[in-house]
């Protein structure tokens, strides 16, 4: 992650993902993902309780992904490899079939 203006990224490890997806219209999924972080990547320490906000077509493709502190908009953006991250887990057989239910 990194805040916005800075130079330095701190590269997040996640170790597992909890999902709730829901259908927002007829054209966007919202996948919301309260992320398990690794030990050995900390959190920053204005960080109170990360999330991602992963918008996905109806066919299950990931086209946003946000970084949201309490739910909310936050300074923070996550990093190539952390958005790789999310990626291959909202790619997931489960995850997918989540998005496909959420779509009907």
């Amino acid at each position: 992650m990194f805040r916005y203006g800075d130079d330095l990224p701190r590269e997040l490890k996640f170790t597992g993902f909890e999902a709730s997806v829901d259908r927002r219209d007829g054209q966007w999924i919202d996948a919301e993902l309260r992320l398990c972080v690794d030990a050995s990547t900390p959190l920053p320490d204005d960080v109170i309780d990360l999330t991602a906000l992963v918008v996905c077509t109806h066919a299950g493709h990931p086209i946003q992904i946000e970084a949201l502190d309490e739910g909310c908009d936050c300074e923070y953006q996550f990093t190539m490899f952390e958005k790789e991250q999310i990626e291959r887990y909202v790619r997931s057989e489960e995850m997918q079939a989540r998005i496909a239910a959420a779509s009907r």
